[in-house]
């Protein structure tokens, strides 16, 4: 039987072909029609595609998709991790948002390269497409988005990461988990999340950082260097985002350049965009 998400992520492979095409072609304004008949389906289903999985149209949805709203995001989002919640983690009261606990491997644990831990994963469809969870005792270890003939590759390199881990393939604890991420009713998103991470010091300040920011907000890279108290060091800002190893919960995607520029992502830039648009067309029919 299939799921909503399930749905969502049949769905998401036609929204990402959209999204790349727009990408190549935005200084001509492609039409509806136009876009439609690149994923090779008529206008009205590539609108009814869109509703079910962004709940907006695709004229709505694609104005979140423009340098401008870029810009007009990180304008209105200045400073928002000198306002965020002195814990410097996602409050549980945010519409959409999720409370987050973070946990760091001790440098004892890191150099034991995560002895006598056990790791349960699995993979799961999403809306953005397919990912790998992996989930310790002590909280959620990895989050990454991969491509259904790209499995194997992204396991082998979760256990080399976590050599002297434990695994154990686990879908019905692991799919819970990305029930909770990707719930609609906010109801069920109440509960703290734990993260484990392992990292440098500077990482995990970069990745707390990444914490602060609010669904439907965004911040620069030089916004997140002065929070990690490294003000002048946004490229190695830019390293530590790319090293986040719990994609869309830790949400690296929420990072612009100081231009409005989309900037890189480690799941590919028409994922990035993908997920800024879903989240304001969310929160925006939120009300």
């Amino acid at each position: 039987m299939k799921t909503a998400i399930d749905r969502l992520a049949r769905d998401y492979a036609r929204i990402e072909e959209a999204i790349r095409f727009l990408e190549a072609n935005f200084r001509r304004h492609p039409s509806l029609e136009e876009v439609a008949a690149h994923v090779q389906l008529s206008p009205w289903h590539f609108q009814r595609c869109f509703r079910r999985w962004a709940g907006v149209t695709p004229k709505q949805f694609l104005q979140y998709l423009t340098a401008g709203y870029a810009k007009e995001l990180l304008r209105q989002s200045h400073s928002v991790l000198d306002t965020s919640l002195d814990c410097g983690l996602s409050g549980p009261g945010r519409l959409h948002d999720l409370f987050v606990t973070l946990d760091a491997l001790t440098p004892g644990e890191y150099k034991a390269q995560g002895a006598g831990l056990a790791i349960h994963y699995g993979f799961h469809p999403t809306p953005f497409g397919t990912c790998l969870v992996a989930v310790t005792d002590r909280g959620i270890c990895a989050l990454r988005f991969v491509s259904d003939d790209g499995r194997k590759t992204a396991l082998t390199e979760l256990q080399q990461e976590w050599p002297r881990s434990e695994f154990r393939e686990d879908r019905r604890e692991t799919g819970e988990i990305v029930r909770r991420l990707f719930a609609a009713e906010p109801t069920l998103r109440d509960a703290p999340l734990a993260v484990l991470v392992k990292g440098t010091n500077f990482q995990i300040k970069v990745w707390e950082a990444l914490l602060r920011i609010p669904a439907g907000k965004a911040a620069s890279y030089g916004e997140i260097a002065r929070q990690a108290g490294v003000p002048r060091a946004s490229r190695a800002v830019g390293s530590a985002i790319g090293a986040n190893p719990v994609a869309f919960l830790i949400p690296c995607h929420r990072v612009l350049r100081e231009t409005g520029a989309i900037g890189g992502y480690r799941w590919g830039t028409a994922r990035k965009r993908a997920i800024l648009a879903w989240e304001a067309a969310r929160l925006r029919e939120a009300g």
